[in-house]
């Protein structure tokens, strides 16, 4: 049977269209800047509640600080007394508070000359292969996990004058006999020893953060360098050291932070004392805030505290850190 042309012209599907169908064939595409806009509110809509936490619970606290630090205020009832900078001009005046400066950098130095290199030369240990080396650095990282105020009390009763178990060690041994008694009653031993506890308690983050970045060294780069002759120093001076070069900076920044910082576990173990040896800002932050009652002043130290932190932390990413950021952002914009 021959099909007329007008029989044949005509579509099978004589179903009516979707009118959704049509609007959307017809609709125009959106143009760069209406996407562009789309995706800044849709990254502001999931940024909200982070961004409300942090303006609820840094900034506004940063600022209240800033206000309070101008008064001579004791805490109860708005600050009236203006005083200016005359909290800070006492502040730089006050020998203690200079001595928590030097205290904070001898932390600071011994944290990076000493507990640093201590957790690297651990996770390279643990790095190689060896029978139980996940226990290993599960007992390793053990102590972070444990809260500031528990590790304090620990150590407290390890250090106890006479029967602790610090004095038994010591005491039978000529060289380390006159430290008996005296690991935090002595002006000489306090800071050592808060060192020591420090670095039991910390240096095993370090040591994972050190993990982690040795096994993201490639091992046909180690490969390489051990057919080329390079002995295992070799390999680890010039190759795996400057691979591990981005982990060793962030690991330097988190230290340095920290031992600025530092407020619970010296609290517990020492409050400070003996006069002030081991007090650091922290603490002379709190002891004018809270016993002492002049917040005033207290929040003149937290404002130096934050001063000093937010300088080190922009000079570090300025002159440290630069390489690594724009290493990432040119790998994430390799990506897109």
């Amino acid at each position: 049977m021959t099909l007329s042309p007008a029989t044949r012209d005509t579509p099978r599907d004589t179903a009516p269209e979707d009118p959704r169908s049509r609007s959307r064939r017809h609709r125009r595409p959106r143009t760069p800047m209406s996407r562009r806009l789309l995706g800044w509110l849709a990254a502001a809509w999931f940024l909200l509640p982070a961004l409300v936490v942090f303006v609820f619970f840094v900034l506004i606290p940063i600022a209240v600080a800033f206000y309070t630090s101008l008064f001579r205020w004791g805490g109860f009832g708005p600050p009236t007394d203006f005083a200016g900078l005359d909290n800070f001009t006492r502040l730089f005046a006050d020998p203690v508070f200079h001595g928590d400066l030097w205290r904070g950098l001898v932390l600071v130095v011994l944290s990076i000359v000493i507990q640093l290199p201590f957790a690297l030369g651990t996770a390279v240990l643990l790095n190689q292969r060896m029978r139980g080396r996940a226990i290993y650095r599960m007992i390793f990282f053990a102590p972070y996990v444990l809260s500031e105020v528990v590790t304090g009390v620990l150590f407290g009763m390890i250090f106890l004058p006479e029967h602790g178990l610090a004095d038994a060690l010591v005491r039978d041994l000529p060289v380390l006999d006159g430290l008996a008694g005296r690991w935090f009653s002595d002006q000489d031993t306090v800071l050592p020893t808060v060192f020591l506890v420090m670095t039991w308690k910390y240096f095993g983050f370090h040591m994972m953060l050190y993990l982690a970045g040795l096994q993201s060294v490639p091992s046909e780069v180690l490969e390489a360098a051990a057919i080329d002759g390079a002995g295992p120093w070799q390999r680890f001076r010039h190759v795996t050291l400057p691979l591990l070069g981005p982990t060793v900076r962030i690991s330097v920044f988190l230290s340095v932070i920290g031992a600025i910082q530092l407020f619970d576990l010296v609290w517990v173990l020492t409050a400070g004392g003996p006069t002030h040896s081991s007090e650091t800002m922290a603490i002379t932050m709190f002891q004018f805030g809270f016993k002492r009652y002049q917040v005033g002043y207290a929040s003149a130290i937290s404002v130096v505290m934050f001063a000093v932190s937010l300088v080190f932390s922009l000079a570090y990413q300025r002159f440290a850190l630069r390489r690594d950021l724009r290493g990432a952002i040119t790998a994430a914009g390799a990506v897109r």
